[in-house]
């Protein structure tokens, strides 16, 4: 499946996004796991045959996409999708009306299906013309399409036309968007995907303010609103280390175990990690490792329960906790698409790196 599992459907959003995707690898290992050893082939070997003999898998078996659904009436609704079909994906966005969570899933699926050929969404729009479901897929596959056309460089390498494009795009989805939020006033997922906006045409922050006001009134807890909004309040978009960490701390406080959303200061320290010099080991970075870490204990299998584990595991390890590190990462280790991991242009280097630390620090 081509599309990644985030339900807010900004995948080369979260692309751009990484300040370090465009580093050479060896420099991307170096950051956070030391430089790579002499003889990579063989020390790639021998950590291959220590995770196999631990019951982890070897890094050709490691997934690195997040593609995956955990909710079995999706791929079928694709696939009608990509045969043409929009029915059977309109039916299952009535049924999850109102389940917010699933909701936003299921529409990730469908744009990323409409962003290549929206043959089946153009059906659907002239048979339901006033559809808030149609419109709302309809926006969130023009979002994607904007950043497709930006692509994923940085400026200095995209051209005159790309942003041009880039702009006018974003410009067409905020009206989508704004239809698709009058079709249905309840449904938060316009507003999260306006997030993407916000990132793309440079809202100020007091209409950030008021957007975000919008969203936590229809759903106080939406994990993909925070995760995008952090991402506004960070340092290499419109924010800065204090306020992503401000942002994240207050929502994480505020919200139940089941949401999840203790990672999120997890995600604001790692998003500024060279800005402090104890990233890992401060009281902040201590405390919310432990929250998140005890969120995450009984959380069923899904993508977010997935990312926190990473992330959970990540903190341990750089923590040299890493009998517990072990523990988290041997609940994940079959995918990885996910932060940390999707910073970096191959995805398996820093993650089997620092998980055979682990092992062998564990003992």
């Amino acid at each position: 499946m081509r599309i990644v599992l985030l339900v807010i459907v900004v995948a080369l959003v979260a692309l751009w996004m990484s300040r370090r995707k465009n580093e050479p690898e060896t420099v991307q290992a170096a950051r956070h796991t030391g430089a790579p050893d002499e003889g990579e082939d063989k020390a790639l070997a021998k950590r291959d045959r220590r995770a196999v003999a631990a019951g982890l898998l070897p890094r050709e078996r490691i997934g690195t996409k997040s593609g995956r659904t955990f909710d079995p009436r999706i791929p079928p609704v694709v696939a009608a999708a990509v045969r043409g079909d929009w029915v059977p994906g309109a039916e299952l966005l009535h049924v999850v009306n109102g389940k917010w969570a699933e909701r936003s899933e299921v529409v990730a699926h469908l744009e990323g299906v409409a962003a290549e050929d929206d043959a089946f969404l153009v059906a659907w729009e002239e048979a339901l013309p006033d559809d808030p479901d149609a419109a709302l897929v309809r926006a969130a596959s023009t979002v994607t399409l904007a950043w497709k056309i930006r692509g994923a460089k940085r400026a200095t390498h995209t051209s005159r036309e790309q942003f041009a494009g880039f702009h006018e795009t974003l410009d067409r989805a905020r009206a989508e968007m704004a239809r698709a939020a009058e079709l249905n006033p309840r449904d938060p997922a316009p507003l999260v995907h306006e997030i993407a906006l916000a990132l793309g045409l440079g809202y100020p922050h007091a209409r950030m303010r008021e957007l975000w006001d919008r969203l936590v009134a229809l759903d106080p807890h939406h994990f993909h609103g925070h995760k995008l909004a952090l991402q506004y309040w960070c340092a290499k978009w419109r924010g800065s280390r204090e306020l992503a960490l401000e942002f994240a701390e207050k929502a994480a406080r505020g919200a139940p175990p089941e949401s999840l959303l203790a990672v999120l200061p997890l995600m604001a320290l790692f998003e500024h990690e060279d800005d402090h010099e104890n990233p890992y080991t401060n009281p902040v970075a201590l405390e919310w490792t432990e929250a998140a870490r005890a969120a995450v204990a009984g959380a069923p299998d899904s993508w977010r329960s997935r990312e926190t584990r990473h992330l959970v595991g990540y903190f341990l390890a750089r923590q040299e906790r890493y009998a517990e590190a072990l523990e988290q990462f041997r609940q994940v280790d079959d995918e990885i698409g996910f932060l940390p991991w999707s910073y970096y242009a191959d995805p398996a280097e820093p993650y089997t790196r620092l998980r055979d630390r682990a092992l062998r620090k564990a003992g």
